[in-house]
C-alpha cells in the first residue's frame, strides 16, 4: 500500500514542470573548467539557506538582478521543481511571479500552469481561482485547466472537480490520462474507491490511453474492495498492452493486497513476475524481501538479500532497516545480528533508526533485557543514542509489567531527548508510568520526570494526578499542585477530584 499511495500523492502534483527537459545538475551551471558554482547556482543556494517561509525571496532576487545577471527559462524551471521537491511552496511561487513580473521568461501555459497550482497551496482555493479567471481564453488550455483542476482535487472538492472535469470535456481539454489520473486520486482520497473503475472506462470510451499509474490505482481500489478477480483481470489487460511497460510497483500493489487476503497462491505467482521487472532497483528489492517475509519464506528472503548486494553494490540504512525488520518478523533473531554487525562495519554515517530494528524484534519476542545489553554496548562505543532507542526498550519492559524498569529506560529516553526536538514518547506508554509513580514513587521522583516530561510533550492531567496521589500518599499538601493546574489550564476532571476526595477522607 506504501507504494500506491506515495504514487498518488506525487500524481496529484502533476502539473509541476515535469516536461521541460533533463533534470540539471548544479555543475552543468558551471564552466568545465572551473570548479566554481555559477552566479545562477549561487543565487539559488542564497535561497535554499532561507528556511522560514515567511521570509520573502525578493531582496535576494532584485539584489541578483542588479549585479547583471540573467535567468534563462531551463534554470528557473529547475529551481521552481527543486522548490517544490523539498516542499518550499511560497518560496517556488514568490520566484514564479519575480520572474513574471521582471518579464525574464516567456509566458507559456506551462509556467502559468505551475504558478496557478502553487497560488492553489499557498494561497488557497478563491486566489486560484481568481488567477485562473484573469487568465485569457488563449491562455486556458489543458495545462491551466488540469492546474485548476488538480487544487480542487488537493483540497477534495468532489463537486467542483467534477464540474471542471466535466467543462474540460466539452472545451476538448481532457486528452490526457493525467487529467483522468486526477480524478482517481479524487475517489481515492475522498474514501469512493469504487467510482475508481468508471473513470478508467470513462477515459477508453474518450481514447485516452491510460498508463501505467491510471492501471495501478484502479488495481488498489478493486484490492480495497476486496475484489480479487476483478484486480486480476485489470493486471492481465495491462500485461496485453503495447504502450505499457510493465513495473514492479505494480505487481507489489497487487502482491499487497493478496498477502492481506491471505491468498498465498497468487501472491506468489505474482512476486515471481515481480522480481523479473526489478533490474538494478533496490527499492525493488526492498519490497520483494518484505513480500516474502509476509508469506513466510526465509530462504527467499535470505536469497534476495544476498543478490540485492551483488546487483545493487552499495547499501543504505534503508535497506538495512527492511531487512532487520523482515528478519525480527521472521524471529531470525541470530541472523539480524549478523547484519547489524555487517552494517556497523560498512555504515559511514551510524544511525540509531538501523539498530532501533534490532530492539524492537528483540523486545517483541520478550528478550528485553537482551535488547538493553545490545544497546548499552552500542553506547559503551561512544554512540549517543536517540530517545526512541530506549523508549523502546521500556515499553517492552512495560508490556511485561516491569514498571520500575520502565520508569528507568524513560528516564533515559527523557535525558537524550533534546538532541531529538520532534521526538514524542507514545502516550500509553508515559500514562502506565505516571499511574505507577503515582502509586509507588516517592514526591522527589515523581517531580523530577513530570519536570523532565514537560519539555516533550504538553502538560496534561495525569502528569498532575501522579503528583496529587505522591503527595497524598506522603502526607504531604496539594495546593500548591492546584494552583499550578489553575496557571497551566488543566482542568480538575473526575478522577482528580476522586484522589481529591480520597485525600480529603483520610485527613478526616
Amino acid at each position: 500500500m506504501g507504494t500506491t499511495i506515495s504514487t498518488i500523492k506525487s500524481n496529484c502534483n502533476t502539473y509541476n514542470l515535469t516536461k521541460t527537459g533533463p533534470l540539471l545538475s548544479l555543475r552543468s551551471y558551471s564552466s568545465p573548467t572551473q570548479s566554481k558554482p555559477s552566479n545562477n547556482s549561487r543565487v539559488f543556494q542564497r535561497i535554499t539557506t532561507l528556511r522560514d517561509p515567511k521570509v520573502s525571496i525578493f531582496p535576494i532576487l532584485d539584489q541578483w538582478s542588479t549585479e547583471g545577471n540573467t535567468l534563462k527559462e531551463p534554470q528557473f524551471q529547475r529551481f521552481v521543481r527543486e522548490l517544490r521537491a523539498r516542499k518550499r511552496y511560497s518560496h517556488a511561487l514568490q520566484l514564479c511571479e519575480w520572474v513574471s513580473t521582471s518579464k525574464l521568461c516567456p509566458v507559456s501555459s506551462g509556467n502559468l500552469a505551475v504558478q496557478l497550482d502553487l497560488i492553489g497551496a499557498v494561497r488557497g482555493i478563491d486566489a486560484a481561482e481568481s488567477y485562473f479567471n484573469k487568465l485569457t481564453e488563449k491562455e486556458k488550455d489543458e495545462k491551466t485547466y488540469g492546474a485548476l483542476l488538480s487544487c480542487y482535487v488537493r483540497e477534495g472538492l468532489v463537486d467542483k472537480s467534477l464540474l471542471h472535469m466535466q467543462k474540460m470535456k466539452e472545451i476538448g481539454c481532457a486528452s490526457s490520462p493525467l487529467v483522468y489520473n486526477n480524478l482517481m486520486c479524487l475517489f481515492s482520497r475522498t474514501g469512493q474507491p469504487e467510482k475508481i473503475p468508471d473513470v478508467l472506462t470513462d477515459m477508453k470510451q474518450n481514447d485516452v490511453s491510460p498508463n501505467n499509474f491510471s492501471y495501478r490505482i484502479c488495481i488498489n481500489s478493486y484490492g480495497e474492495r476486496c475484489d480479487y478477480d476483478s484486480m486480476e483481470k485489470l493486471l492481465e489487460e495491462m500485461e496485453c498492452q503495447s504502450h505499457i511497460n510493465m513495473d514492479w510497483t505494480t505487481y507489489s500493489t497487487a502482491v499487497n493486497h493478496f498477502i492481506r487476503a491471505d491468498l498465498k497462491e497468487k501472491a506468489l505467482v505474482v512476486v515471481k513476475k515481480l522480481e523479473a521487472k526489478l533490474n538494478k532497483d533496490a527499492l525493488g528489492y526492498n519490497h520483494l524481501i518484505s513480500h516474502y517475509a509476509h508469506l513466510g519464506n526465509k530462504n527467499e528472503v535470505m536469497r534476495l538479500w544476498g543478490l540485492q548486494k551483488v546487483v545493487c553494490k552499495k547499501q543504505v540504512n534503508r535497506d538495512y532497516i527492511t531487512m532487520l525488520g523482515m528478519l525480527g518478523k521472521l524471529g531470525e533473531l541470530e541472523e539480524s545480528e549478523v547484519v547489524l554487525k555487517e552494517w556497523e562495519s560498512s555504515c559511514q554515517t551510524f544511525d540509531f533508526r538501523v539498530p532501533n530494528v534490532l530492539l524492537i524484534g528483540l523486545c517483541s519476542k520478550g528478550l528485553i533485557e537482551k535488547a538493553e545489553t545490545t544497546l548499552k554496548n552500542i553506547i559503551k562505543t561512544g554512540k549517543t543514542p536517540i530517545p526512541n532507542s530506549w523508549a523502546i526498550i521500556s515499553l517492552g519492559y512495560m508490556e511485561v509489567e516491569n514498571m520500575e524498569k520502565a520508569f528507568e529506560c524513560m528516564k533515559e529516553a527523557l535525558a537524550v531527548a533534546d538532541g531529538s526536538p520532534g521526538w514524542r514518547p507514545k502516550p500509553k506508554l508515559v500514562s502506565s508510568i505516571l499511574n505507577w509513580l503515582g502509586e509507588k514513587g516517592e514526591i522527589a521522583e515523581v517531580e523530577a520526570f513530570v519536570s523532565s516530561l514537560r519539555s516533550v510533550i504538553t502538560v496534561n492531567q495525569e502528569m498532575y494526578q501522579a503528583l496529587i496521589k505522591a503527595n497524598v500518599r506522603g502526607g504531604k499538601g496539594v495546593d500548591e499542585i492546584i494552583e499550578s493546574m489553575n496557571y497551566d489550564n488543566v482542568d480538575i476532571d473526575e478522577e482528580t477530584e476522586k484522589i481529591l476526595g480520597l485525600r480529603k477522607g483520610a485527613t478526616e
